[in-house]
């Protein structure tokens, strides 16, 4: 991972001083994978690597870096490492200059079992704490998983549930539509063939792109 340095920097004071402020990903853990699952290793083509390109070519947010806090394998509940809810204080909260949090996390927690419900809870708890900061909180539909082992009737009905929820509820301060922008309109189900990785879950870069895509430049003025 050292060699992913592009969004994942160190001296987070430093770069406050000479930026506009940051926006952290609390990433889906399978996004965290993009490195090895359908990204190209060291290319800097994860969907933030390329978010933070597009920041760096708007006038109005040349100054805002992007800080990619995902692991591979990691939930909202559980997985690979510390519990998101648990490490959102350490992880997220706790960067000097931080300003916005983009949350894409729920899928790995979908395939291990847990309801919609559960994840909506996750979601509310992390922009309270987040609000509590004076942190603006968006949140990111959940991209399609058909083909995957993951997959069942039940888990694509509480992934369209929690994407519902994501978009009607208003807990968010915005709502930025990966699913939308990934999924085959002919299969809602399943990603777009180009930009599938070939396993039904990772994107290949050309997905990443446009996922980066679909994030509105204008949630990170100043």
């Amino acid at each position: 991972m050292a060699t992913m340095a592009l969004n994942r920097f160190s001296n987070h004071d430093t770069l406050r001083r000479i930026g506009d402020g940051f926006v952290v990903e609390l990433l889906s853990p399978y996004t965290a994978f993009f490195a090895r699952r359908g990204s190209t290793t060291d290319g800097h083509n994860r969907w933030p690597d390329c978010l933070a390109r597009r920041l760096a070519v708007e006038r109005a947010t040349a100054g805002v870096a992007v800080l990619n806090l995902g692991i591979g394998g990691n939930g909202l509940f559980g997985g690979l490492g510390p519990p998101a809810t648990a490490r959102f204080e350490r992880d997220v909260l706790s960067q000097a200059g931080v300003r916005w949090v983009i949350v894409f996390e729920g899928v790995n927690d979908i395939g291990a079992g847990r309801d919609a419900e559960a994840i909506a809870r996750a979601y509310g708890l992390l922009v309270r704490q987040a609000r509590a900061r004076n942190l603006r909180v968006y949140g990111a539909t959940l991209t399609p998983f058909a083909g995957h082992s993951y997959h069942s009737p039940a888990r694509e009905a509480a992934r369209q549930k929690v994407n519902d929820w994501i978009r009607s509820s208003g807990t968010f301060d915005a709502v930025i539509d990966f699913d939308a922008a990934a999924r085959d309109p002919q299969a809602p189900g399943r990603l777009l063939q180009a930009y599938d990785s070939g396993d039904g879950l990772h994107l290949n870069p050309a997905g990443y792109q446009a996922l980066a895509e679909a994030v509105e430049v204008k949630l990170f003025g100043k």
